[in-house]
C-alpha cells in the first residue's frame, strides 16, 4: 500500500517516536497533523518536514475539546484523515506505595483517555469512505505486568483490550487497526538525550532508536490492504524480558 497523499494525524509528533514517524511518513510524501504540546518544537518539526504538507497543532490532550478541536483543523485543513497514529504518552515507574495519583490520573487521561477519544472522533469519516488505519503505540508493558511500572503496564494493558475489541468492531468498513508494542527506547520519554549514551545503548544492543520504531510503523502501514497486523512487539536484541 502507498502512502503518497495519504492524510495522517500523529499525536506526541514533537519528539521521541512520534518526531521519527513523522519525518519518515513525509519522505513518503503524506500530508500531516502533527499533536504535540510544545508549538515551539513541533513548529520545527513542521519546518523540518516542509510547512505546505505539515499543520502543527499545539495542544494539550487531557483537556476537555481538545481532541475535537485536533480533528476539526485536521480536517478543514486536508479533508479527511486517513491514518491515524495515537503515540502521545507519559511514562511513570516506581512502587505503588510510593506514587502520586494525580500524576496516575494524567498518565491514564494522555495513554488511555485520549485514545479512546481520537479513535471516536475520526472513525464516522473513516466508516463513510469505508477506509482507515488506525495504529496506536502500545508497550512490551501492555503484553506482561511489569512490577517496576504497574501503573504503566495497567494503561498499555487497557490498550490492548481497546485495540483487539475496535479491530472487530470496524473491519467490516475495511478500516485496519493495530498495535505496536516497543520494549525500551532510548528518548526522552525514558529518559535518554544523550547522543554518546543512545548510540552506546544501541551497541550493546540494549535499546532501540525512535527511527527503529518507525520504521517498524511503517512496515505496518504499508502492508497489501487484506493484511491486518494486530500486534507488532519490537524490542532490543538484549532486553531480558
Amino acid at each position: 500500500m502507498g502512502l503518497s497523499g495519504k492524510v495522517v494525524l500523529v499525536t506526541g509528533a514533537s519528539s521521541g517516536i512520534g518526531r521519527a514517524t513523522a519525518k519518515a511518513l513525509a519522505a513518503q510524501g503524506t500530508k500531516l497533523a502533527l499533536v504535540g504540546r510544545s508549538a515551539e518544537r513541533l513548529d520545527a518539526v513542521a519546518a523540518q518536514i516542509g510547512k505546505e504538507t505539515a499543520l502543527p497543532l499545539a495542544a494539550d490532550l487531557t483537556k476537555r475539546g481538545e481532541v475535537d478541536r485536533v480533528v476539526k483543523e485536521t480536517l478543514d485543513r486536508f479533508g479527511r484523515i486517513d491514518i491515524l497514529l495515537p503515540n502521545a504518552g507519559l511514562y511513570i515507574p516506581g512502587d505503588v506505595v510510593d506514587g502520586n495519583p494525580d500524576a496516575w490520573d494524567e498518565l491514564l487521561s494522555i495513554n488511555v483517555n485520549s485514545v479512546f477519544r481520537l479513535v471516536h472522533a475520526v472513525l464516522p469519516g473513516m466508516i463513510e469512505r469505508k477506509a482507515g488505519h488506525i495504529l496506536v503505540t502500545s508497550s512490551i508493558s501492555g503484553h506482561q505486568a511489569l512490577q517496576w511500572e504497574p501503573v504503566y503496564s495497567a494503561s498499555k494493558h487497557a490498550i490492548q483490550s481497546f485495540i483487539h475489541g475496535l479491530r472487530r468492531q470496524v473491519a467490516p468498513h475495511n478500516i485496519r487497526v493495530g498495535a505496536i508494542a516497543p520494549g525500551v527506547v532510548l528518548n526522552e520519554l525514558w529518559g535518554y538525550t544523550d547522543p554518546a549514551a543512545i548510540e552506546a545503548k544501541v551497541e550493546s544492543r540494549e535499546g532501540l532508536r525512535s527511527e527503529d520504531v518507525a520504521d517498524a510503523i511503517l512496515y505496518m502501514l504499508t502492508r497489501p490492504a487484506n493484511v491486518t497486523i494486530r500486534d507488532l512487539v519490537i524490542l532490543p536484541q538484549n532486553q531480558d524480558i
